[in-house]
C-alpha cells in the first residue's frame, strides 16, 4: 500500500494499459478517478477495482474537450487534492505522410497533445498548491524511433515527450515530477482488435509477426507497464523527473 491517502486521475482508464495502471494504483492505495469517453466501461472499471475501503470512481469525458475535461477534473479537485496524474487516453493511426489527411492528423493531434495539455493544465494549479504533484505521460518508442508508417502517431508522442520535458524543468521547484514512459508493442484489445479488422483469417500468423519484433520475442503486457508507472508515481522515485523511460523489449537499443 505504497499510495495509500493518494489520490489519482488515470484517463484512458477503462481499457488497456490505462486500466492496468488505475487497478495497480489502487492495489497500492491510491484512490482513484478513471477517466474515460466510453463512461459505462469506465464506472465498471472502477467498481471492478475498487476494494477493502480503497475507493474507486468511473468518469466520462472527451480529453480532447476542453470543457468537458475542466467539468470533470474540476469537479475531483473539488472534492479533495489530486496527488497523481497519468495521461493514457491515446488514439493511434496507420500512415505516412503522403496518406495523412488533415482530419486524420487534426484527430491524433486533439487527443494525444491537447488532450493531454488540458489534462496537465487541469491539475498544476492544485499541485502546486500543495507542493506535490506526479505526472506521468504513455508517450511511445514512436517518438524516438522512426517507425514506418505511423506519421502522425509518432508526431503526437514527440509532441508528447517534449511537454514532459517542459512540464518538468518548470515545476520541479514546486514538488511536481513529471515523467514518461515509452512502450513498444504492448498487448492490448486494441492489437486483437487490429489483427482482427486488417487480417481476417491470419490472426494467429500475425500475431506471432507482431510479436517477434520486440527483440526479447514477445510483447509486453499492460501490467509490466503498469509496474513501472507504480514505481514513477511512489515516493521511491522521488530522485526521478524529467525522464522518458523505455520498456520496450529491447527494441530502440537491440532492434536491426
Amino acid at each position: 500500500m505504497k499510495l495509500a491517502g493518494r489520490v489519482a486521475i488515470v484517463t484512458g482508464g477503462a481499457s488497456g494499459i490505462g486500466r492496468a495502471i488505475a487497478e495497480q494504483l489502487c492495489a497500492n492505495g491510491a484512490a482513484v478517478h478513471v477517466v474515460d469517453i466510453r463512461g459505462d466501461d469506465a464506472e465498471s472499471a472502477a467498481k471492478a477495482m475498487a476494494h477493502d475501503g480503497v475507493d474507486a470512481f468511473g468518469h466520462a469525458c472527451d480529453v480532447a474537450n476542453h470543457a468537458d475535461v475542466q467539468r470533470v477534473f474540476g469537479g475531483i479537485a473539488a472534492a479533495g487534492r489530486v496527488d497523481i496524474l497519468v495521461n493514457c487516453a491515446g488514439v493511434s493511426h496507420i500512415g505516412t505522410l503522403s496518406d495523412t489527411t488533415e482530419a486524420d492528423f487534426d484527430r491524433v493531434f486533439a487527443v494525444n497533445v491537447r488532450g493531454a495539455y488540458f489534462c496537465m493544465r487541469a491539475v498544476i494549479g492544485t499541485m502546486q498548491a500543495a507542493k506535490y504533484g506526479v505526472i506521468i505521460n504513455l508517450a511511445s518508442i514512436a517518438a524516438t524511433s522512426g517507425l514506418a508508417n505511423r506519421f502522425a502517431y509518432s508526431m503526437s508522442k514527440g509532441a508528447l515527450l517534449s511537454m514532459t520535458y517542459s512540464v518538468a524543468r518548470d515545476y520541479i521547484g514546486d514538488g511536481i515530477r513529471c515523467n514518461a514512459i515509452s512502450p513498444a508493442r504492448i498487448h492490448t484489445p486494441f492489437v486483437d482488435g487490429y489483427i482482427a479488422k486488417n487480417y481476417p483469417g491470419r490472426e494467429a500468423e500475425m500475431f506471432a509477426k507482431l510479436a517477434s519484433t520486440q527483440p526479447i520475442g514477445r510483447m509486453g503486457t499492460p501490467r509490466e507497464v503498469a509496474e513501472l508507472a507504480i514505481y514513477l508515481c511512489s515516493d521511491e522515485a522521488s530522485f526521478a523527473t524529467g525522464t522518458d523511460y523505455l520498456i520496450d523489449g529491447g527494441f530502440t537499443r537491440l532492434h536491426g
